[in-house]
């Protein structure tokens, strides 16, 4: 009967799991370019789903939906699993910005209601063929004339008539961008904008140094159908391959102001996670700066401070297209470990900004930093035969004591002697027998705890197991003698990162 119960609770157990009902909402695209479709999809589990009536969002006019659905089954441990799924597509075009409000769906007769969705709708700034044209090539940059260390968007647009017959893909040759950093915004994206097809590339230029620079021309080679030869069945047929350079565009860069270290147009956070530590425990800064502009190359160098251990993970540097511009987040940790109190200086930074035309600061605060002293533990006091008080009542009982205590003294201490003499002839064949043993296996396990702890920092956020051995190793490397480390543990962490 127990195993009855028990056969019966799994059951239920996994037919829940394998109807539980969901509802989640999505989008092809959170934004997209005036003109072009999007496809909202409603996907609800369970086995029975009714979806409403939708027939516009906002203002946009359903232009078509579909209805389908699905089964699978999961097999684990030989234990299986059935899963039913409905989705609903609706395809739409945005006008505007929008937001895709919240539907109510019932699933197995439980009504659940899917998440709002906004919708950005952008202008394209690609240009228009000409008349009867089948193809183009161009390039435009964000500008024209930037500052030394300032970052702009360079964009190659292929345009292709619809009905455009290809054999193969096209070959595209990006162009060359001397005297700039560079960097390719993700994926190209494809789009229709006048009753035409557009395939944009982008490229996020930052200028090395100043002169007058040319960049471009992208190329691509273009393999159409030839119409003209085909095999007999008319099936396979020759490449006529053309091939479109694109303009090339100047571009002038002016020398930066020397007092500068940022170009753009940036703001500055930071924080210490604790104003009050534990001696040889880590006090951690984080600074983010983010804004319009380039931060590729910009780095903040390490802090000296005197008696305090400091210690630096790699600068994380994002960069994205925003609009006709580009935007960029540098986020960059310090940990600073002493055992006592101790201040982290301010730190300043010069910006020019392009749009104002002026010299700006950027500026991390000081911190004052507290630490609590930990308390060394207290010797034992010598426990001793003779009393001062009992010495000067009873000064031949003292005499006495004193005599009894050096015989002892003396008598202990030939013992001792011999004792140890023995022992040190008795384990020297051993000790020299097994020195190189003891060599070799000292020098396998032996580790340098400042490049554990480089090796470690960056990855403390990892897990927990990371974050403890990097305290331990700190406080070890700080001369704290009660820290024991597991050398099977650590050298385990350390292969996940070397």
């Amino acid at each position: 009967m127990q195993n009855l119960g028990k056969i019966i609770l799994f059951s239920i157990a996994v037919f829940q799991f394998a109807w539980s009902a969901s509802v989640e909402a999505t989008v092809s695209s959170s934004k997209v370019v005036q003109g072009n479709p999007v496809q909202l999809q409603i996907t609800a589990i369970g086995d029975q789903a009714e979806f409403p009536d939708i027939q516009e969002i906002e203002d946009a006019r359903i232009l078509g939906q579909s209805r389908s659905d699905s089964v699978s089954i999961t097999s684990v441990n030989g234990k299986s699993s059935r899963q039913n799924r409905t989705t609903l597509l609706l395809h739409f075009i945005p006008e505007q910005n929008m937001t895709i409000p919240s539907y109510a769906v019932v699933v197995d007769g439980t009504t659940h209601q899917t998440k709002p969705i906004k919708i950005a709708v952008v202008q394209s700034a690609a240009p228009k063929m000409q008349n009867n044209a089948k193809f183009s090539l161009q390039m435009l940059a964000e500008k024209s004339e930037v500052t030394v260390g300032e970052s702009f968007v360079a964009t190659v647009y292929f345009l292709f008539a619809d009905g455009l017959r290809l054999v193969d893909n096209p070959r595209y040759e990006k162009p060359t961008f001397e005297g700039f950093f560079v960097k390719e915004v993700q994926e190209p994206k494809t789009y229709r904008k006048d009753n035409q097809n557009v395939q944009e590339i982008r490229y996020i230029l930052t200028a090395k140094q100043e002169g007058n620079y040319t960049i471009g021309p992208a190329k691509v080679n273009i393999p159409e159908q030839d119409s003209n030869t085909k095999d007999p069945f008319g099936i396979f047929m020759n490449a006529e391959w053309t091939k479109v350079i694109s303009n090339m565009i100047p571009i002038k860069v002016m020398p930066a102001p020397q007092s500068s270290d940022l170009i753009g147009s940036f703001t500055l956070k930071s924080s210490v996670d604790t104003h009050e530590a534990k001696a040889n425990k880590p006090v951690n800064l984080t600074i983010k700066i983010e804004g319009e502009g380039g931060l590729e190359t910009f780095e903040i160098s390490p802090y000296d401070i005197d008696d305090v251990t400091v210690y630096s993970n790699d600068a994380k540097v994002q960069i994205d297209a925003a609009g006709n511009g580009i935007k960029s987040i540098y986020t960059k940790s310090f940990a600073f470990i002493g055992d006592h109190d101790f201040t982290i200086p301010s730190r300043e930074f010069s910006m020019y900004n392009p749009k104002t035309k002026r010299l700006e600061k950027l500026q991390i605060p000081s911190y004052e930093i507290k630490v609590k002293s930990v308390k060394p533990p207290q010797s034992p006091k010598e426990n001793t035969i003779l009393d001062t008080g009992a010495e000067k009542e009873n000064s031949s009982s003292d005499k006495t004591q004193i005599k009894y205590k050096d015989q002892n003294e003396f008598t202990i201490s030939w013992w001792m002697l011999v004792a140890s003499f023995v022992f040190g002839l008795t384990v020297m064949y051993t000790l020299l027998t097994g020195l190189q043993k003891w060599k070799y296996a000292a020098g396998k396990n032996r580790f340098k705890t400042s490049e554990a702890l480089k090796i470690l920092y960056p990855h403390i956020s990892k897990s927990i197991e990371v974050e403890e051995m990097v305290r331990k190793l700190y406080a070890k490397k700080n001369g704290d003698k009660n820290i024991q480390i597991d050398k099977k543990v650590l050298k385990e962490i350390m292969e996940q990162f070397i």
